[in-house]
């Protein structure tokens, strides 16, 4: 023995050394692989809320906050992934390098090896306890009424000047211009059809030289209010048409908005799933508990994992993870939903799940040591 320790177990500042360095690469694998996945999944969701805003679904000017809202719910799904696929890149270099043989060979063991990586896990499993148990519901909530104020009114605020938009309802809108703070329209068509009982429809087309949207305060309708222009009014098989000068004339667009039903436990927050008892309020509740608990049993499952051999290949073994991570996920999101169907015991619940793949992490680390780690 030196200094009280056994032969071969490296001093403190050793170990230091070797945790600082083991934690470096995880954290920086890690990194790499969640700004890939990142990158990916919030690019895909912008082009569809750009195609949607492109043709006058949303507003522009709401883009960067839906990203910023949906972000947390990103997180805590791609975090458990990069965490789980940093460890085996990681690791997998390091034994290409022959570098955890040598460590194994200086008395760090296996089991100091998988503490070591608990350690980031903890970190990891923090931000996604944050992320699924606080900033995911909160942010969705702020989506769901953002999306749904658009949704429950006819907003020509996101007209593009000097392109035609079709607004539902039959009615297309065209503005050739806009002033600088986007308030007042200028040069504005109105195409619309309009149904009086079980006649055929007529269409009437409003053309304006300015215009600007206003809310009744009382009531909460909205009205388009337009000046200076001419309305046309023209039945389908008559050979005359009417045409209505005004001064100002007002467009209703929308009645008062209606408040969106968000008595969903995806919105509720995480106090309120606790106290209620309804089947998909618990299989919520269960499923943002499980995410946290997921980057431990995901650690333990990589790390026998990450064990290749040099004439394999650092990749060898990520495909074969990949699918077992995948299958983990899936089941979760199949018991989610059984759960809230009511097809699965709530006192069940996902648990078993859990169970089963800390199972598997742990008999991979008994076959892994039995073979010898540094193999």
């Amino acid at each position: 023995m030196e200094d009280g320790r056994p032969p071969g177990v490296p001093d403190r500042e050793t170990a230091l050394i070797i945790f600082r360095y083991l934690t470096r690469e995880i954290l920086l694998t890690m990194a790499a692989v969640a700004g890939v996945l990142l990158l990916v999944i919030m690019g895909s969701r912008f082009i569809r809320y750009f195609s949607n805003a492109a043709e006058g679904d949303i507003p522009v000017s709401i883009l960067g906050t839906l990203m910023l809202f949906h972000l947390p719910g990103f997180l805590e799904l791609i975090l458990p992934l990069a965490f789980f696929l940093g460890i085996l890149l990681a690791y997998g270099q390091l034994y290409l390098n022959s570098e955890i043989t040598v460590l194994v060979a200086c008395g760090t063991s296996p089991n100091r090896l998988l503490q070591v990586s608990l350690v980031p896990a903890t970190l990891v499993a923090i931000l996604v306890g944050l992320c699924s148990l606080w900033l995911t519901p909160a942010g969705a909530l702020q989506n769901e009424v953002l999306l749904e104020e658009q949704r429950s009114q006819i907003d020509f605020s996101a007209l593009t000047p000097g392109r035609f938009q079709d607004f539902g309802g039959g009615r297309t809108a065209y503005t050739e211009a806009m002033n600088e703070d986007q308030s007042r329209m200028q040069e504005i068509f109105i195409s619309e059809r309009q149904s009086r009982g079980d006649e055929t429809p007529e269409s009437v087309v409003t053309r304006a030289e300015t215009g600007y949207q206003t809310v009744d305060p009382e009531t909460g309708s909205r009205f388009l209010v337009l000046a200076d222009g001419k309305r046309y009014s023209v039945d389908p098989g008559r050979a005359e048409a009417e045409r209505l000068a005004f001064g100002t004339y007002a467009v209703r667009l929308s009645g008062a908005a209606e408040s969106p039903d968000l008595d969903v436990p995806e919105y509720a927050t995480t106090s309120a799933l606790f106290s209620d008892d309804a089947l998909p309020a618990r299989a919520h509740l269960q499923w943002r508990l499980g995410l946290p608990l997921m980057v431990f049993i995901l650690t333990l499952l990589a790390m026998p994992l990450s064990r290749v051999n040099p004439r394999q290949g650092r990749f060898a073994k990520l495909l074969p993870a990949i699918f077992l991570y995948v299958a983990y996920l899936s089941l979760l999101l199949a018991a989610l939903d059984a759960i809230g169907r009511g097809n699965w015991p709530v006192a069940v619940g996902m648990w078993p799940i859990h169970g089963g793949f800390l199972a598997i992490g742990l008999a991979m680390m008994v076959r892994a040591q039995h073979k010898g780690m540094s193999g």
